[in-house]
């Protein structure tokens, strides 16, 4: 059985305030156009399918045009929801949905109820599991700890305790959105620590053939049968470096797993561009980077006057600067979120406490800080999962 694998589309997410409606527009032309020419059997989307739990109405066109695509070409569709989407909104309809072949996978009750693929080779068990956020669905796992290893865990059990109790050679796949130990993030990615933990083990998902993950926005693989597809387009200048693409996965009638990379399209490329203002402008090197969205980091020991102007000059889609002087490292300039920038919210807050009074605080006074900051997180509506 041949299967797309894909998750994070992020519809309605903006580039430094640019608009990606139109790359996000040709990236569903392109993933039709695959499942067409590929002779895709089964599409899996692992989550973010939106950017926000309440997304703009372009971006609900947009989707609403993937689904009847996707249903038009009589290929099953399963989908889960993420940690940007809302849950409840983005699994309206589901039941109705499923008479099309599309199946939106958001209750975290049903994460052992698969959806059934048939085949020639026999059956293919495809277990959604929504974005689990801990906190809100202890009591449906009945978990002691609400973490992500716990409840990812105790789902993993419902999902295993169904597969046992199947034929003999069903094949299985699982989608999960979730922070897999051995991941590589990147700064587009929002934080779902909870309990002060993120990821989890992948030997938390034995026992299934593929498991298509969502969350990480680089495509990669933790193991044969476990891979990250990253997402379609880039959401950061962090990604500059990544090559955006989909899974390609075939599940042969044993169970055994062959992937291979789908390249999504670009738009326009990224650049991250460093050195004094008239290197920038002047050093032939830099001329690749003209037509490509710009980030540019200026070492001059002093500002220059009117930088953004001037490299927009050379540079027309330059869209974001940042300052690191080479000759003044203590440079009061140095922006806060650059001295901030891969520190977590808990090592924040506890340096936080050390500056205030020489001390770091004890771990009763960091369990503190960990559950006030989680709650925060709960409350903030831009990460509502229900």
């Amino acid at each position: 059985m041949r299967l797309l694998h894909t998750s994070d589309w992020h519809l309605g997410r903006s580039f430094h305030r640019v608009s990606l409606l139109s790359a996000q527009e040709a990236f569903i032309d392109h993933l039709v156009e695959v499942v067409r020419g590929e002779h895709v059997d089964a599409v899996l989307v692992a989550g973010d399918l939106y950017d926000r739990a309440v997304p703009p109405l372009p971006a609900i066109a947009l989707f609403d045009d993937a689904l009847h695509r996707l249903a038009t070409l009589g290929v099953p569709t399963v989908m889960i929801s993420g940690n940007h989407d809302s849950a409840r909104r983005l699994g309206v309809g589901a039941r109705l949905m499923e008479r099309s072949g599309i199946h939106l996978r958001t209750d975290p009750a049903g994460c052992g109820a698969p959806v059934v693929l048939s085949g020639p080779h026999g059956n293919v068990a495809v277990y959604g599991l929504p974005y689990l956020e801990p906190a809100l669905v202890r009591d449906e796992f009945g978990v002691d700890r609400a973490d992500h290893a716990a409840v990812l865990g105790a789902a993993m059990d419902r999902v295993r305790a169904d597969l046992a109790a199947r034929a003999p050679g069903t094949r299985s796949v699982v989608l999960a959105h979730a922070f897999v130990t051995g991941g590589e993030e990147c700064d587009s990615e929002r934080d779902i620590t909870a309990g002060g933990v993120a990821s989890v083990p992948a030997g938390i998902f034995d026992g299934v053939d593929y498991v298509a993950l969502g969350h990480l926005h680089g495509c990669q693989t933790i193991t044969e049968r476990v891979r990250y597809s990253g997402s379609p387009l880039a959401y950061s200048f962090s990604e500059a470096g990544h090559h955006k693409s989909m899974w390609l996965v075939d599940l042969g009638e044993d169970g055994g797993v062959t992937a291979e990379r789908v390249d999504c399209p670009v738009q326009r490329p990224l650049a991250r561009i460093r050195g004094t203002l008239d290197e920038l402008l002047t050093a032939p090197a830099y001329a690749s980077s003209q037509d490509a969205w710009v980030e540019a980091t200026l070492t001059d020991a002093h500002r220059p006057h009117d930088p953004m102007a001037r490299l927009a000059k050379r540079f027309p889609h330059i869209l974001a600067l940042a300052f690191d002087p080479q000759d003044a490292p203590d440079d009061p300039l140095v922006s806060y979120a650059q001295r901030l920038r891969g520190r977590t919210d808990q090592q924040i807050a506890d340096d936080f406490v050390t500056h205030v009074r020489d001390r770091g605080p004890d771990e009763r006074e960091r369990s503190v800080l960990r559950d006030a900051l989680d709650a925060a997180r709960l409350r903030d509506p831009r990460t509502e999962a229900v």
